[in-house]
């Protein structure tokens, strides 16, 4: 068997950001031999923190592309690659002669992931591949909650972070359809469809929404981040009332002052006494209130500074939180594969140099294609059961639903929990058939293993303990079908105390740090309304499924995936340094204004709105204090956006504007075609979404499906599992489903 999944696989790399760093470092450590190629100055990033940890494992090689030398020699390199993974944007790939078509004409079986700023189909696709810029013109920035009204700086660079991710799952989506279809092709994604992935929650539409889909999520609505006698600040999820020392002291208060309590804040729907919780979390220190809320399966973490998770028990012992001999730092401690698989991912070292010569004569150019053109999506054929609820594991069955697998929904009849929030349970659930059955039930189990034996994967993120009550754990899935895929997301990871723990998105934030940080210097912590934490942790188990699905075409053998919240959420800590001793280097915080963390990096206020600025580059920045001078806030005070962005461009300083209030401008604007998806819902008539994730050229994705009605499938379904009709009448009598 091979020391990893993909030994064998060689990876061409140009990246200069966080997506292109960690897209390669992902298949590094899945096993592919990666080679990142420089300018013969180095990369002037290589001394920050990122660069180091998201480029180890990986060979350098200085490459002059200026010259037909260096030219040529790349295109010798990528003859013998099988992907070429990069960021630039199509302007700069076409004048180096790495255009799509000229790269497969080189090579038809590479795989081609670029990551833009935009979608290369995209009228903005040239425009600089900067995270701020972008989240200022698609108006996300005035999605996320802050200490003061107008868009907010989002510290976190979640729409990096997302789409390596999803570039490394197209990379291995393009690779499973190679198998098939005997070609390679590209599997490009962008900085904006990352933004979009938690948008999928927020901004969607329908032609008859009930109450509450209308409604969705309001961005105010106050979030259980409570400040303890101590100064430190607690982030509880659902209710605390049944807590012992919370209940007693609510009981103490009495009706009428905790009623007085609540009327101070807007309503909350995770905690009905949000008021009054707030007045008694100020009377004990933040560690007594975790470990009281832990003691009672009350999901609760401190928000810790930035860091601090390093040296957390859980993510030591499931390895997410790793010690490397760096030869240039000495002993740190960086963030380690974020799932696992068999065999599992592994660290590989530093980056290290590479001599071109020898290495050209390590391996022959790929052979040339066989195969013939695509037509189906690239996960066409393959079944999927999704038993999850929430957020992160179906919205994980989304996403492979939208790469083309015919995916069946599994929740009670009552229900998946995240019904309740319509808007948000339709942005996780696209693409999928649905089959209401209580699992759990000993006449479930007919249902329930015809459903496994019929699938390749089954996707869940339900508890362990739990699952097994259910039937639905690895070991007793894997009796049935040995061949089967099992992919699992928890909160803290499969190992150590806090394995079968309950957690959520918001928790992750909090514990890593990320809550401290948005918050602003001096402030309160706040939380990032995107749900990061969910869909990082769904992103990464995807990889590790499609890894294993690879991996089983050599073996013919299933196996059991572990994804997790904590893990995925880990690799964000990259910006900073830790050491063994305890001490971890500080980040570049974001201001109390909550505006940006650096005078070329930063929101301006103009007379009737905002403009975001991303001058990032030293001729960028020199410009940019040529016009705005030693007080730019001023500058701006008095000038409108549209004024000052034209200052700012003529001198050649990348900046958007920061729309605000853009949820139905996206749905309308025929310049995102390609974002978006409609569809006809059984209940909401005309639905419209976010939508297309990647771009694979000649392969489709599969967007045609609406999220299901509940049971709106069973029937058909169990029909098809060779149910008759008196069965399914006995069933629904039962209460083990509905239709």
């Amino acid at each position: 068997m091979a020391e990893a999944i993909l030994d064998g696989l060689r990876v061409v790399e140009i990246a200069g950001s966080i997506a292109g760093w960690s897209a390669g470092l992902y298949l590094s450590e899945a096993g592919a031999e990666v080679i990142r190629i420089e300018t013969p100055g180095g990369d002037a990033a290589c001394e920050k923190q990122p660069f180091v940890v998201l480029n180890r494992g990986k060979q350098r090689l200085a490459i002059d592309l200026g010259n037909e030398a260096g030219a040529a020699q790349l295109r010798s390199l990528l003859a013998t690659a099988d992907i070429f993974l990069h960021d630039l944007v199509p302007a700069t790939s076409d004048a180096l002669g790495l255009g799509d078509q000229a790269l497969l004409a080189l090579n038809p079986q590479l795989v081609v992931s670029a990551i833009g700023g935009w979608p290369r189909p995209h009228g903005w696709r040239n425009k600089p591949v900067r995270e701020s810029l972008v989240l200022a013109r698609l108006g996300i920035l005035d999605e996320q909650p802050g200490h003061r009204p107008g868009p907010i700086y989002v510290r976190m660079p979640y729409a990096n972070w997302i789409a390596g991710w999803l570039a490394a799952i197209g990379v291995m989506a393009r690779l499973l359809a190679r198998t098939r279809d005997g070609r390679g092709g590209v599997a490009h994604t962008s900085l904006a469809q990352a933004a979009l992935v938690p948008m999928t929650m927020h901004w969607s539409r329908a032609e008859t929404p009930t109450p509450v889909f209308a409604k969705g999520l309001d961005k105010q609505t106050p979030i259980p981040l409570h400040r303890c006698s101590d100064g430190r600040w607690v982030h509880v999820h659902y209710s605390p009332d049944q807590a012992p020392w919370m209940a007693q002291a609510l009981s103490d208060m009495g009706a009428e002052a905790v009623a007085q309590a609540n009327a101070l804040f807007a309503p909350s729907h995770v905690a009905p006494n949000f008021g009054a919780n707030r007045q008694v979390m100020a009377t004990r220190p933040a560690a007594d209130w975790v470990q009281h809320f832990w003691a009672h399966d009350v999901a609760a973490q401190i928000a810790a500074p930035f860091g601090e998770i390093y040296f957390d028990e859980q993510a030591r012992l499931n390895g997410y939180a790793v010690e490397v001999d760096d030869p240039l730092r000495g002993a740190t401690i960086q963030p380690g594969p974020a799932y696992r698989t068999t065999p599992p991912p592994r660290i590989r070292g530093s980056l290290r140099s590479l001599e071109a010569e020898s290495e050209a004569a390590r391996r022959s150019p790929v052979p040339a294609s066989t195969g013939v053109p695509g037509e189906s999506a690239p996960l066409h054929g393959l079944k999927v059961l999704d038993l999850g609820a929430y957020l992160a594991g179906p919205f994980a069955c989304m996403l492979l639903a939208d790469l083309g697998a015919e995916v069946i929904k599994v929740e009670p009849p009552a229900g998946d929990a995240m019904r309740r929030l319509e808007r948000i349970f339709a942005g996780t659930q696209r693409g999928k058939k649905g089959l209401a059955l209580k699992l759990g039930d000993p006449a479930s189990l007919p249902v329930l293993d015809g459903l496994v034996r019929w699938a390749d994967v089954v996707h869940h993120n339900v508890r362990m303990p739990a699952a097994r009550k259910l039937g639905i754990a690895p070991e007793r899935l894997l009796a049935i079908k040995p061949s089967l895929i099992c992919g699992h997301i928890s909160t803290y990871g499969p190992e150590g105390p806090r394995a079968d723990w309950p957690g959520f998105d918001q928790l992750m934030q909090a514990a890593c740090g990320w809550e401290v940080e948005c918050g602003g210097s001096g402030n309160p912590p706040m939380w990032l309304r995107f749900g990061v934490g969910d869909h990082l942790a769904a992103v990464s188990c995807v990889f590790a499924v499609l890894l294993t699905l690879f991996q089983r075409q050599r073996t013919g053998q299933g196996q059991a995936v572990a994804s997790s919240l904590l893990g995925a959420m880990m690799l964000t800590e990259c910006e900073v340094r830790a050491r063994p001793d305890g001490t971890v280097d500080r980040m570049a915080p974001l201001d109390a204004e909550q505006t940006g963390n650096s005078p070329g990096d930063r929101l301006y206020r103009c007379t009737d709105g905002w403009l975001m600025v991303a001058a990032w580059t030293s001729a960028e920045l020199t410009a940019f204090e040529r016009i705005a001078g030693d007080d730019p806030p001023t500058w701006f005070a008095v000038r409108s956006v549209v004024d000052a962005a034209a200052h700012l461009l003529m001198a050649r300083v990348p900046n958007e504007p920061a729309l605000q209030d853009q949820r139905d401008a996206f749905l309308d604007d025929p310049r995102h075609d390609g974002l978006r998806a409609h569809y006809r819902h059984a209940e909401y008539g005309e639905l419209e979404q976010v939508g297309a994730l990647w771009d694979f050229g000649d392969l489709p994705l599969n967007l045609g499906r609406p999220p299901p009605a509940l049971g709106e499938h069973s029937r058909e379904l169990l029909r098809g599992l060779g149910f008759s009709e008196d069965d399914i009448e006995r069933l629904v009598a039962q209460g083990i489903t509905c239709t």
